[in-house]
């Protein structure tokens, strides 16, 4: 399967502007072949922390993103802000090629340096959806940091997509970790990630696509664009099954060890 991922400037709090920067580069993406596209997190008003405000266009990047994902016949996945029960959530949604959204997961990790866990409410569950063939399974910006994550979902997942506004300052770590993660899990592990400034700070991209070995297949600077590569459950399962790495792991001791008071 051919994937994208699409590295523009937000407009920031702006999803009218938003959509018409992102729309050129999701039709190229589209006629490049591409069948899953990814867009970064709250790609229509950016990583904003006035909740509230952000989740009330929530139905409106809805049509959006089921629009465009039916008008191109693809699969789009896409990050906003949406009501919940307490606060509102930042959710990345999966789109099918139908206008549908298949999936809505939760961002599990609010970035508390910047406010987010006294602005959005934390997810509780991981989602996974089969596309074409491929096990997907989408995660938001600082879950990046917490391998436990990963490793749950690591046996039912080909393809992690992790949707981002990640800054410059730590771009270092984003190249990293995201490696490390398609090294920790032996899958494909694609990273998107916005470009220009947000609330001050600057963004550089580094959209990623990393192979199940943790080699970089595909990535972009600081520029606008797209990452295009193919990928394919094969690969994953030839990396499992070649280094069977993940069969020797042994979480029922891990979870003991993490509830046990360490020895001096």
């Amino acid at each position: 399967m051919i994937v994208a991922g699409v590295q523009f400037d937000i407009a920031w709090e702006d999803p009218a502007a938003s959509f018409a920067r992102a729309a050129p580069l999701l039709q190229e993406a589209a006629a490049r072949g591409a069948r899953l596209i990814a867009l970064p997190e709250m790609f229509a008003t950016g990583f904003s922390m006035r909740a509230e405000a952000m989740a009330a266009h929530a139905a409106t990047i809805r049509t959006f993103l089921a629009g465009t994902a039916s008008a191109w016949g693809v699969w789009l996945v896409g990050g906003y802000a949406a009501p919940g029960a307490q606060r509102p959530a930042n959710i990345c949604g999966v789109f099918s090629p139908d206008g549908d959204e298949v999936l809505r997961y939760r961002k599990i990790h609010p970035f508390s340096l910047a406010g987010e866990t006294t602005n959005y409410e934390a997810g509780d569950a991981l989602a996974t959806t089969e596309i074409e063939g491929l096990r997907v399974t989408p995660l938001i910006c600082y879950d990046l940091r917490f391998p436990e994550l990963f490793r749950a979902a690591a046996t039912s997942t080909d393809l992690f997509v992790v949707i981002a506004n990640w800054p410059t300052r730590r771009s270092h770590a984003w190249r990293t970790l995201l490696a490390a993660r398609a090294i920790d899990c032996q899958a494909w592990v694609l990273g998107v990630n916005r470009v220009g400034r947000a609330d001050g700070h600057p963004h550089r991209g580094d959209t990623s696509l990393f192979d199940p070995w943790g080699t970089l297949t595909a990535s972009l600077g600081d520029e606008s664009g797209l990452v295009v590569g193919e990928v394919d459950a094969e690969a994953v399962r030839h990396a499992r099954e070649r280094l069977p790495f993940l069969s020797d792991r042994r979480p029922e001791l891990y979870r003991r060890l993490d509830t046990e008071d360490l020895e001096p």
